[in-house]
C-alpha cells in the first residue's frame, strides 16, 4: 500500500487494532453462522474482497487510512474462520494448530524479511509495509491468536470471561514494555499483533455470548465503535507527515 494510506504506530492505531481485532472475531463467526457461509466457503468472498481494495488502493492518490483498516477487518474476519476451520472443523488439537503457526508466521517474518523489507531498514523505522508479506504475515498472526484465545478459553476451561481476563492484563503490559520504541520492532510487534488477536477473540466471544449482547448486535456495536474512533480521533498532523515520509 501507498504510504500516505497508511496509519502511524501510536496509541490511536494499537487501539484501533484493539477493537478491529474484536469486531473481526464477530464478523468471522458472524460470516460463518448467521450467513450461514460456515468457516470456508465464506473464505473466496473475503479473498476477493482483500484483493479489491489492494488493487483499488494503487489508483487511490488522496490521503487517508479506509483502505488499510478495510483490509484489517477483512484478513481478521478471514483469519477467525480459519482458526475455527483447523480447530474446530477438522479438529485438530489446538497445541499442534498453535505450534505450527507459530512456524508458519516466523518463517512467513523471516521470508519478507529477507526478500522485502530489509532493503528498507535504513530507510525508516516503520513495521508497516502493507506489502503481500505483511498481509501474510498478518492472516497467519491473526489465525495464531485466534487459536490462542478459543484455547485459554476452551483447553483451559477459564471460559470466555476468565481467558479475556487473562489476555488483556498481558496486551497492557506490552504495550508498557513497548513505549519506549520496542513496538517499532519487528518481533516485539508482531508478538504483540499475536496477543491482540487473541485477546480480541476471548473479548468478542464473550460479548457475542447469549448472556450479553448476542452475536449479531455486538458485531454492531464493536464495528461501530471501531469505525467511531477512527473517525473522532484523529491523527496528528505530524504523524501524518511522518508516514507521507515513508518510502
Amino acid at each position: 500500500m501507498q504510504p500516505n494510506h497508511l496509519p502511524a504506530l501510536g496509541a490511536r492505531y494499537w487501539s484501533a487494532l484493539c477493537l478491529a481485532s474484536i469486531f473481526g472475531a464477530n464478523m468471522g463467526d458472524l460470516f460463518a453462522h448467521n450467513l450461514g457461509l460456515g468457516h470456508v466457503a465464506g473464505l473466496p468472498f473475503l479473498a476477493a474482497a482483500l484483493a479489491i481494495v489492494i488493487a483499488v488502493e494503487r489508483f487511490d492518490r488522496m490521503r487517508h487510512q479506509i483502505y488499510y483498516w478495510t483490509a484489517i477487518i477483512i484478513v481478521r474476519t478471514a483469519a477467525t474462520n480459519f482458526a475455527d476451520f483447523a480447530a474446530g472443523d477438522l479438529k485438530l488439537p489446538r497445541i499442534w494448530v498453535m505450534s505450527a503457526l507459530i512456524l508458519i508466521l516466523t518463517a512467513a517474518l523471516w521470508t519478507s524479511w529477507q526478500f522485502a523489507w530489509r532493503r528498507l531498514a535504513n530507510k525508516t523505522d516503520d513495521v508497516l509495509r502493507a506489502d503481500l508479506g505483511y498481509w501474510v504475515c498478518m492472516f497467519v498472526a491473526g489465525t495464531l491468536g485466534t487459536v490462542m484465545g478459543d484455547f485459554c478459553s476452551h483447553n483451559m476451561h477459564l471460559g470466555d470471561a476468565g481467558a479475556a481476563l487473562l489476555l488483556s492484563p498481558i496486551v497492557a503490559i506490552l504495550f508498557l514494555m513497548g513505549r519506549r520504541g520496542l513496538l517499532l520492532l519487528l518481533p516485539f510487534y508482531w508478538l504483540t499483533v499475536v496477543a491482540i488477536r487473541a485477546a480480541g477473540t476471548a473479548v468478542g466471544d464473550l460479548l457475542a455470548g447469549r448472556n450479553l449482547l448476542g452475536l449479531p448486535l455486538s458485531t454492531a456495536v464493536t464495528g461501530i465503535l471501531f469505525v467511531a474512533l477512527l473517525v473522532v480521533w484523529k491523527q496528528s498532523a505530524r504523524s501524518e507527515r511522518a508516514v507521507v515520509a515513508t518510502p
